[in-house]
């Protein structure tokens, strides 16, 4: 799977300088740090980094980042973007994360879930396992449920997303044995307006819509011995 990805470094940042692709990047970004909330100091991993897109603003919240990704070209394009912050770069399967249990505060994992099928359980499971306990994990997707992934899936050929399943809120909680706190961002179309895809956005917070092509699950990790624990920010 990962040399689908080797060619595509520069190609998957190109689309964020885009007019659309830095407003889809602003609500993206801004989702994920209400999820995650890292603080300064806090070990992250985030399994799946990519180019380092999503990384660099976990960085800048003061956090160690360590980047595990299975494209090397991808990785070290990451360690570049990284570069004078606290990143350490690791080749590896997010299905088998070689690191001890409990090692991270919070575990990330950003559009990268989706191109696993039948073994996407066992990638979330491994985050829980290296996430110490009463720690979050957090996994963000493109949502089934948007035009945007419908808009993908119609393009069969594509090297990247002709491998990806694209799940529903609900089957991103069933990735776990109990249910996370999920929100949603980027409510309009790739080809709308910036002023009126500012106003749809507005529009789909404010109602709270599970639509948002940019789909975010959130679990906090059980303390030992307690049981299921309520969904972080609950």
């Amino acid at each position: 799977m990962a040399e689908i990805f080797d060619e595509w470094p520069e190609k998957y940042d190109m689309w964020f300088e885009t007019p659309v692709g830095r407003l889809v990047k602003h609500y993206e970004s801004r989702l994920l740090l209400e999820m995650v909330r890292p603080g300064h100091g806090e070990k992250i991993l985030d399994a799946g980094c990519g180019t380092g897109v999503f990384t660099a603003d976990l960085l800048a919240a003061g956090a160690h980042v360590t980047g595990l990704e299975l494209s090397l070209p991808m990785l070290r394009y990451a360690g570049k973007r990284a570069s004078g912050h606290s990143f350490r770069m690791v080749r590896g399967d997010m299905r088998r994360l070689p690191f001890v249990e409990g090692f991270f505060d919070k575990t990330v994992s950003v559009t990268a879930i989706e191109f696993l099928h039948e073994d996407a359980r066992d990638a979330v499971a491994e985050m829980f396992r290296v996430t110490r306990p009463g720690g979050l994990v957090v996994v963000a997707s493109l949502n089934g449920f948007s035009p945007w992934a419908a808009r993908r899936k119609a393009v069969r050929d594509h090297p990247i997303f002709a491998h990806a399943r694209f799940r529903t809120p609900s089957e991103m909680a069933a990735l776990a044995p109990f249910p996370p706190l999920i929100r949603t961002a980027v409510h309009f179309l790739k080809d709308e307006e910036p002023s009126r895809a500012v106003e749809i956005e507005k529009e789909g917070d404010t109602r709270g819509l599970d639509t948002g092509a940019f789909l975010v699950a959130c679990w906090q990790k059980p303390l030992s011995g307690s049981g299921t624990s309520l969904p972080a920010n609950s």
